[in-house]
């Protein structure tokens, strides 16, 4: 499958890019802005540079010249999707006081928000994930490490800070068994075709998704975190409803 880089040794293009000038900031903005609501309705594969650039307006190269390339447009889609989600540590201070897996709870208790409110970033992110080949793949992989948009690495120091997490684990392990976690256990409550046969029943009731998020986070607990209190607090959550 074609990527951005037609040599294996040579970097990416859009790795590449000089910065715009701010003459052009607002045609960039316009193009990110259609190619957005484009890569969305018709996925990775099936999208055209081409009717993106006619939506707008404007000639085809125009694009290219700003992004260099499909895959450079698309990252750029993808980064800005992405930025547009909450942090985790901006939960409410109500849940946050409940400590680290309290705030994993709320978040995961909100996955159906994703697509009821930010069903365009969160396709855009899906598409990122699953939808994209191995080379720029590869670089959205580096840029969500590089920039931590989740917000990941300041909520495993905010876990460590109230004694929840393990200290005996290297942090950068912590911070990447929950991003992959995290983001693979959302898909799977969202989108059943992500992950067939994870669950075994689907369209089961709301108590029954309770019950697997209330698994999912003991299951952490024991992986990541310390002694029984966190258990504790997460076990004592298993009735309660927001």
């Amino acid at each position: 499958m074609p990527g951005i880089a037609s040599h294996r040794l040579a970097p990416p293009l859009y790795q590449r890019q000089l910065p715009a000038r701010p003459r052009s900031e607002a045609k960039r903005a316009r193009i990110i802005e259609a190619a957005t609501q484009h890569f969305a309705e018709h996925g990775y594969h099936a999208a055209r540079v081409g009717d993106i650039a006619t939506a707008l307006g404007i000639a085809k190269g125009s694009v290219f010249q700003h992004f260099h390339s499909k895959d450079g447009l698309f990252f750029e889609v993808y980064k800005q999707a992405v930025r547009s989600f909450a942090k985790y540590l901006d939960a409410p201070p109500e849940v946050r006081q409940g400590g680290f897996f309290e705030v994993l709870r709320y978040w995961l208790v909100r996955t159906e928000h994703l697509v009821h409110e930010d069903w365009i970033p969160y396709r855009i992110s899906l598409l990122g994930n699953y939808g994209t080949d191995l080379v720029l793949k590869r670089e959205i992989n580096r840029f969500l490490i590089t920039e931590d948009p989740y917000g990941t690495v300041d909520l495993v120091r905010f876990g460590l800070e109230r004694a929840e997490l393990r200290k005996d684990m290297d942090i950068e392990l912590i911070v990447s068994i929950i991003d992959w976690m995290m983001e693979r256990f959302q898909d799977a409550l969202l989108t059943a075709e992500l992950d067939p046969g994870l669950f075994r029943r689907q369209n089961e009731l709301p108590e029954k998704k309770e019950a697997r998020i209330q698994q999912f986070l003991a299951v952490l607990q024991r992986a990541i975190g310390t002694a029984a209190p966190g258990a504790a607090r997460v076990a004592g959550r298993k009735n309660h409803r927001r």
